[in-house]
């Protein structure tokens, strides 16, 4: 299958310059490509998996991929998508945020392939080198202020304002590419849909600084949406972000397991690289089965093992598998803190405290009353035990590892007491 025969299918091609011309142009020799990624967080989240994974596609194809860090754009700040002006932060946060995104990017590209190696860039490195004058002189006078205002990154946000700062932003991404193009050949921009106007833009700057009439290509993919019309990306205890520390394996792998029907089969072809008769087939399982979550098991599995390697993803499915057996005691210490790291938990000083003032600790009750009363009716189990003498002190129960009693009050709602 051809590799935009393949994005067709996927649903990953948003906007193209030239479909038919850029086909041609990928099926008759590889092309250098690139896609930027600011530094606004000290950790990339899911919302940017989707141009990781297209520059991915790319080098799997033979072509060779620029994973570009925003070093110089992240201390600017890009209008696209935002309702009012980002908090600008320093060049120390900027430089920090940018080596770690660096090394997050190595996981997903292979920077030591023999005939198409990725490469990395960071743009401060050129952008950083600009004098005004010269910038102002050969660059900021092939942009009429009609073509910026035109641009849906700028119109949106015109009515409540923007600044000098932001609106100059469109310029600078636009010199990356001409940049890129210049010292790497690089002749395709990818991005989200929310970057068209930009990569556009850096498509008629390079024709018109180096008089270039050869074809300039950009793609955009499209912006990831649930059935539901909720924020793709989002769980109750805020982004899902790519970092381990950040979000845990566990928890991230859940956040795929939990994938609604409607939404499963499309993000199979977004996110993974099975094939499309895999695919096919597990669509057929989801229409038939759907009560067997095969095609959720899938995705969890492959998004997991994909960022975050084959040992994190035997970890998330064993701390699964524990929770929904009810077999908790099995866990280690280190799986009790990952996979209960967004219950409700406290720390506990001094074991010869009782078990009902425990449980009002940890938000399992709102007083003595109530926590007597859950343990006498057989509502609340301790690694896995009920308990059901309200006299019980914290010594006379066995914790995980000597540090963790993981309390359950009736089926679902668990709470963590870590022992000081």
């Amino acid at each position: 299958m051809r590799l935009l025969e393949d994005l067709a299918y996927r649903g990953l091609i948003y906007q193209s310059t030239d479909q038919e011309k850029l086909d041609e142009r990928l099926e008759r020799e590889p092309i250098v490509l690139y896609c930027g990624f600011d530094p606004t967080a000290d950790s990339l989240h899911i919302g940017h998996l989707l141009p990781i994974l297209m520059l991915r596609r790319f080098q799997q194809y033979g072509h060779q991929p620029i994973a570009l860090v925003g070093g110089g754009t992240g201390l600017i700040g890009d209008p696209s998508g935002k309702a009012t002006e980002r908090t600008l932060n320093t060049k120390e946060v900027v430089e920090g945020f940018s080596n770690k995104i660096r090394t997050q990017l190595s996981r997903f590209l292979d920077f030591e392939k023999a005939e198409n190696p990725a490469l990395l860039a960071n743009n401060h490195d050129w952008l950083g080198e600009l004098d005004l004058i010269s910038f102002l002189r050969d660059v900021g006078k092939h942009f009429s202020l009609n073509y910026m205002l035109a641009k849906e990154s700028v119109n949106s946000r015109l009515e409540k304002g923007i600044s000098f700062t932001e609106f100059s932003y469109m310029i600078l991404q636009s010199y990356d590419y001409l940049e890129l193009h210049r010292r790497y050949g690089c002749e395709l921009q990818v991005g989200g849909s929310d970057q068209w106007g930009n990569i556009t833009a850096g498509t008629e700057l390079i024709r018109k600084s180096d008089n270039k009439s050869d074809d300039l290509f950009g793609l955009t993919i499209p912006l990831v949406t649930k059935s539901d019309g909720t924020k793709f990306g989002k769980t109750e205890g805020g982004a899902v972000w790519l970092d381990a520390d950040k979000t845990s394996p566990y928890v991230f792998y859940q956040f795929w397991l939990n994938t609604d029907d409607a939404d499963v089969i499309k993000y199979l072809k977004y996110f993974t690289f099975l094939s499309k008769d895999q695919i096919e087939d597990l669509a057929q399982t989801l229409e038939t089965a759907p009560e067997e979550r095969k095609a959720q098991r899938t995705l969890a599995e492959e998004m997991t093992r994909l960022v975050h390697g084959e040992a994190a993803l035997s970890r998330a499915q064993n701390i699964t598998a524990a929770l929904f057996q009810g077999k908790v005691s099995s866990l280690t210490a280190s799986e009790i803190s990952e996979g209960f790291q967004d219950v409700p938990s406290s720390t506990i000083e001094g074991i010869e405290l009782p078990l009902v003032d425990v449980l009002i600790q940890v938000g399992a009750a709102k007083s003595k009353r109530e926590a007597r009363e859950f343990m006498q009716n057989g509502a609340v189990t301790v690694n896995d035990e009920r308990v059901t003498d309200t006299s019980i002190l914290v010594n006379t129960l066995k914790a995980i590892d000597d540090k963790f009693l993981v309390i359950r009050r009736g089926k679902k709602k668990y709470f963590l007491a870590a022992l000081s």
